[in-house]
């Protein structure tokens, strides 16, 4: 026979209370304060008659989170095993008993935002709506069978009662399609200025000097130094080309904008754009030699100096 050991530590208690655990039926609570990251859910919520389950527990999962965390049905269905047609449904039933309000508004860029809102406890003066059923197709119409007596019902058979028959399952919504942006406009680069062929600085003095006194035709075309420094080789150029000097300060004063913003650049697009092509080259004329009086028979011939005619020439055949 073993020596019974009294110093042997007695059997852990469960920490359920033992009276109730001797009733053996219902829910035992073991209940543990928390002093952190907990969630205080009504009543009303848990132990509501018309949620459905998924919805209560969603409800609970949406308070229970931080302002701005994202509650979208993709969101939801990442993270839980339910569907997205499920989650949907949850969704629309805490929305028709007040315990979740969701608005749309378009944003100035052409974007759809959804804007959620999550109620501990429902308002009073918001009443509950009943969720929209989703669409449904109608059925094609079915051939009609012979007609057969009817059978009589069998005496265990019951009708089923409304609340066992399964909701029709709800499409899901739509996530919002973001806008597409604009695309960058490329930037236009100007063309170059004409440039004369050959330089002249005389003809680069008068081509300053024409732009520098544009300013006395209007005096909205006062330039500064460096544009008349870099738009003088254009007014070259034009020079270059037969250009008479009125007829630059005709094409760079006719017509002008009102008013003109930047005169310079104005000056820079008519030079380049309006540049005339160079003159062709002038056509040579041959003149004929001048009359001269033979010395010999005094008969007019053509030649470039006085002498004698073809026919008074010595060592010319022909001639006596």
């Amino acid at each position: 026979m073993d020596v019974q050991h009294l110093s042997a530590p007695p059997r852990a208690s469960s920490g359920v209370p033992r009276a109730a655990a001797r009733s053996g039926s219902g829910v035992v609570h073991a209940n543990t304060r928390h002093t952190s990251r907990y969630t205080v859910v009504g009543n009303h919520l848990t132990q509501h008659r018309e949620l459905t389950l998924v919805a209560i527990g969603l409800a609970a999962h949406i308070q229970s989170l931080p302002a701005g965390a994202r509650i979208g049905i993709k969101c939801l269905a990442d993270r839980f095993p339910e569907s997205e047609a499920r989650i949907a449904a949850a969704l629309r039933e805490l929305e028709a008993h007040g315990y979740l309000e969701r608005t749309r508004e378009r944003l100035p860029n052409g974007r759809i935002v959804t804007h959620t809102v999550s109620y501990n406890q429902p308002e009073p003066s918001r009443p509950a709506r009943a969720p929209k059923p989703a669409p449904q197709r109608p059925a094609p119409p079915a051939r009609r069978p012979k007609a057969s007596p009817p059978r009589p019902a069998p005496a265990d058979v019951r009708p089923l009662p409304a609340e066992s028959a399964p909701a029709p399952t709800p499409a899901p919504e739509p996530e919002p399609v973001p806008a597409p942006e604009p695309a960058p406009q490329p930037h236009r680069v100007p063309p170059p200025l004409p440039e004369p062929r050959t330089p002249d600085p005389a003809r680069h003095r008068v081509a300053a000097a024409l732009l520098a006194d544009l300013r006395r035709d209007d005096p909205r075309l006062l330039l500064a130094e460096r544009d008349v420094e870099r738009l003088a080789p254009a007014v070259a150029a034009w020079l270059e080309r037969g250009a008479a000097p009125q007829a630059v300060r005709g094409a760079m004063t006719a017509n002008l904008p009102e008013p003109p913003r930047h005169p310079a650049a104005l000056l820079a697009h008519r030079l380049t754009a309006l540049l005339p092509p160079p003159l062709p080259p002038a056509p040579r004329v041959v003149r004929p030699d001048p009359f001269q009086t033979c010395e010999d028979c005094d008969r007019a011939f053509r030649a470039p100096e006085p002498g004698r005619c073809r026919d008074c020439r010595p060592g010319i055949p022909g001639a006596t």
